[in-house]
């Protein structure tokens, strides 16, 4: 790795040690990287220990090991030092403290004695300790402790117990415990007895604050400020807080009976004057204290590694903020640098003039207030070498009658002085040959009297180098790309060529580009072919064309001498694109008036329009009739005419070109066009069945898209034939598809002549043609006449009848009924025929049983009367026979 100076890994850190842990020894942590390694050594409180004079010191890599570690002897600030031969850094401080907890005073405590209703304060006082205890107290025996209320207070400041109003049940021991925060180990006081006194109770006072926060409190920025306000009378005091000149923090608690008032994370805009109150119904008293907060410094910005030739300027600034503001020191190899002649030392900032090789070294910048201090560092370079050139001879072909340029760049600290020679001769300045600033060597309008070898010098204190630069002027090359314009059709193909004059000695080499950019030929999709066709001419094929191949072509030749381009324009016809957002200007029952903007014509005018709409109640989009008609490619509004009202649509426009028709807009919004009367008339109406006195009318229902607005019913009208008025009965809802009419004048299948018409909301609208239906033919009117039942066996009785009369009513068939005559009318039995036949045999009947059998019609609408009863007995059962009569069974 490259040399450098030592850059901190790892910084002591602010350590509290244990003084009863079975370890004895305490590290400092320190480390440094740096080529070669770093040597460390240790400050404590600013002086430099002898690690070698001290056996309680050791060393391992950077960190320090204190054996028999004590607070006399080892408490203070440590700082580490690390240095190689590059530099020297000092590390922030750190704090080395110890935390231990004495034992109490083993004296006996006397007791305190006080009236019952007066205030008391126990002391604690704690034994010697580090660092901060917190502070509890047991009242009589371990573990029962005393309970904080708003009449008992211990203070975390003090360790006292305060109890503003003594009662009865406070007589006892009180023991204060301490706990160490940081090794949790406890001690404990001796006890101090309280008693009553007993001359008589304490009256009413006004209370009197005994414990309280300093009047000055300071605070680092985000820790949590707690302060203390407790006062002792009777009654009992209530404590209340404010700050003056504001409002206390939203995120501040109030805890212990409001006698701690804690502020976390406290910022600036906490500062101010705070106030607590303690007030009783015998007074009140006050008391005041002011908030300051403070913060370490922290870095805005730092320092970085420079490298400087010798003689350049040095110019660092660091910056940091903190309350108080801090201030700077600057350190050079861990050692103040104090303003001189070339050292400018002002607050944040450090300023060399013509640095020196001994002004190399590790620098640091230290900001600092009265809480703190924090290091930035970086290291000095100065550079110190002779010239070297990297590349050494350079060869460089020139273009005739083009400028040139010759450089000469070596490596070389402090800068070079820089000659140029052509031969052995120097080279001076002219009109067509210049020096430029950074000792390039231009030549304007190059010929071929150019052609040699140019050597450039580079000199410093360190040493000398020469570059030798061999230039070669070359013939002009030229480039001509054709067609440089060319129109063409989406679908065909063209050919782009191009062809290079250039210098024979030199190789030519080809790239396509297309807007700008390399073409590649694997992406397109195998539209686009490179043709080489001599070592000087390439075509570039365009097949099948699409629109977005439409632009500006380059064609790109280079020679070791120089690159020129040549564009081509090829412009693409095809059908438009989609025209612009559609919009609804204005909307009536039958027409929408729309109006877009129109789209790109792709080389080749828009000469029509066509309006589409969708609906519900459509296939896809469809064609729409407009005004004008046809929509020429000049216009962008036109008229949709013939639509449905009160239905839902969406619009959108189709443009069309000499080539074809291109892609749709957008659609519009969907909008409804206004209501109307219907204008369709139901469909098929026809009629008859139904009950006797009934005139049946059925219908197709009309669709949705036709019924042109809200409240769509029908009227159904009738007459009679060869009469004159029309009877209209209105059928509301939209669905519906029959209506039927009752008259008990109707005599059946009367001819009436019968019409539908529609309605809605808006009036009345067209009515179907009319057409003829017939009343309804009823049911059965006569019952059958000439019912004969007889008996066939002992399971079968055999029934006839008479047929009713032709006429309205005929019946479809007949319906048979019977039951036992020593049963209910209700437990009969039914049996129709299966067309008109005037008999049927009953089967599975009771021997020797009376039937009673009635007879009647029936037909679609439903049955006639029924035939008077008549009554039949089945013969008696075989088994009956052979069981009283053996001698003559079977006959």
């Amino acid at each position: 790795s490259t040399c450098c100076g030592p850059v901190f890994v790892q910084e002591p850190d602010d350590a509290i040690f244990p003084l009863h842990s079975e370890e004895k020894k305490v590290m400092m942590s320190c480390e440094a990287r740096g080529n070669p390694a770093p040597a460390y050594s240790w400050f404590i409180n600013g002086t430099e220990v002898d690690i070698e004079a001290v056996y309680r010191y050791s060393l391992i890599d950077g960190n320090l090991i204190i054996t028999n570690a004590s607070e006399t002897a080892d408490y203070g600030r440590y700082q580490c030092k690390a240095e190689n031969s590059y530099g020297t850094v000092l590390s922030r401080d750190a704090l080395l403290q110890f935390t231990y907890l004495g034992s109490f005073s083993g004296r006996t405590r006397g007791g305190v004695s006080v009236r019952e209703g007066q205030g008391v304060v126990l002391m604690c006082t704690p034994p010697p300790h580090s660092p901060e205890i917190i502070y509890t107290w047991v009242f009589n025996e371990f573990p029962s402790f005393v309970a904080e209320d708003s009449r008992r207070f211990i203070s975390q400041v003090t360790g006292n117990l305060y109890v503003s109003k003594v009662q009865p049940s406070d007589v006892g021991s009180y023991i204060c415990l301490v706990k160490n925060t940081v090794t949790n180990a406890r001690v404990l006081s001796p006890p101090t007895p309280l008693t009553l006194r007993t001359d008589g109770t304490m009256g009413e006072y006004e209370p009197k604050i005994e414990v309280h926060f300093p009047q000055s409190v300071l605070a680092a920025r985000g820790v949590t400020v707690s302060l203390e306000c407790f006062a002792l009378g009777n009654p009992v005091p209530t404590i209340t807080w404010r700050k003056m000149n504001g409002n206390i923090p939203k995120k501040a608690r109030l805890r212990k009976s409001q006698a701690v008032l804690e502020i976390p994370n406290v910022q600036l805009e906490d500062t101010g004057t705070y106030e607590c109150k303690a007030e009783n119904p015998r007074g009140g008293t006050a008391f005041k204290g002011h908030i300051q907060i403070y913060t370490f410094p922290q870095w805005i910005s730092t320092i970085n590694d420079s490298q400087l030739d010798s003689g350049d300027q040095l110019h660092w600034e660091c910056k940091a903020t903190g309350i108080p503001r801090p201030t700077y020191r600057w350190l050079r190899n861990g050692e103040l640098i104090t303003p001189q002649s070339r050292v400018e030392v002002v607050n944040g900032e450090l300023i060399i003039q013509k640095v020196q090789q001994a002004d190399s070294g590790m620098y640091q910048c230290v900001a600092e207030n009265k809480y703190g201090a924090i290091y930035c560092s970086a290291e000095l370079k100065i550079l110190a070498s002779p010239p070297v050139f990297s590349l050494n001879p350079v060869r460089l072909i020139a273009t005739l009658g083009k400028d040139v340029l010759l450089e000469c760049k070596p490596r070389a600290s402090p800068k070079p002085r820089v000659t140029w020679r052509r031969g052995d001769r120097r080279i001076h300045p002219s009109r067509r040959i210049m020096l430029l600033r950074n000792n390039t060597l231009r030549i304007i309008n190059s010929s071929r009297s150019d052609e040699g070898d140019y050597v450039c010098r580079a000199e410093n204190q360190f040493g000398s180098a020469e570059m030798t630069a061999m230039l070669r002027v070359k013939e002009a090359m030229r480039v001509e790309l054709s067609p440089c314009k060319v129109e063409v059709t989406v679908g065909e193909s063209v050919v782009l060529s191009c062809k290079v004059s250039h210098d024979p000695s030199l190789e030519v080499a080809f790239q396509w580009l297309l807007n700008q950019q390399p073409l590649n030929f694997q992406q397109e999709g195998g539209h686009f072919e490179y043709i080489q066709r001599q070592s000087s001419t390439v075509d570039l094929m365009i097949r099948s064309i699409l629109l977005q191949h439409a632009g500006k072509y380059s064609c790109r030749a280079q020679t070791s001498a120089d690159t020129l381009f040549a564009e081509a324009e090829v412009l693409v016809r095809g059908p438009p694109g989609p025209p612009g957002v559609v919009i609804v200007e204005e909307i009536t029952d039958t027409t929408a008036t729309l109006s877009w903007s129109g789209g790109v014509d792709n080389h080749s005018p828009i000469s029509s329009y066509n309006l589409q709409a969708r609906s519900p109640f459509s296939l896809g989009w469809q064609t729409l009739r407009t005004d004008p008609e046809p929509v020429t490619g000049d216009m962008e509004s036109a008229m949709a005419v013939d639509l449905n009202p009160w239905v839902d649509y969406e619009f959108r426009v189709v443009a069309s070109n000499a080539i074809g028709t291109g892609d749709p807009s957008a659609p519009s919004r969907r909008v409804r066009t206004k209501e109307a009367v219907p204008s369709v008339a139901p469909a098929n109406v026809s009629g008859g069945n139904g009950r006797r006195h009934e005139l049946v009318t059925s219908w197709e229902p009309v669709s949705e898209e036709f019924q042109n607005g809200k409240g769509f019913g029908y009227i159904v009208a009738f007459r009679a034939n060869g009469t004159r008025g029309w009877k209209e009965k209105m059928v509301t809802s939209a669905d519906s598809t029959t209506y039927k009419y009752r008259d008990e004048t109707f005599p059946p299948l009367t001819p009436f002549e019968v019409k539908v018409g529609v309605y809605n909301n808006k009036g009345d609208g067209p009515f179907s043609g009319v057409v003829t239906v017939y009343s309804a033919e009823g049911e059965p009117r006569d019952a059958p006449s000439e019912v004969k039942a007889s008996s066939i066996s002992s399971k079968e009785i055999k029934v006839t009848w008479r047929q009713i009369n032709p006429g309205p009513g005929r019946p479809r068939g007949y319906e048979v009924s019977y039951r036992k005559d020593s049963e209910q009318e209700e437990s009969g039995k039914k049996k129709k025929t299966a067309g008109n036949e005037t008999s049927m045999v009953l089967t599975g009947l009771e021997g020797n049983s009376v039937y009673v059998i009635t007879v009647r019609g029936f037909n679609s609408i439903g049955q006639g009367p029924a035939s008077t009863a008549n009554t039949a007995k089945t013969k008696k059962d075989p088994w009956f026979l052979s069981r009283f009569f053996p001698k003559f069974w079977p006959f």
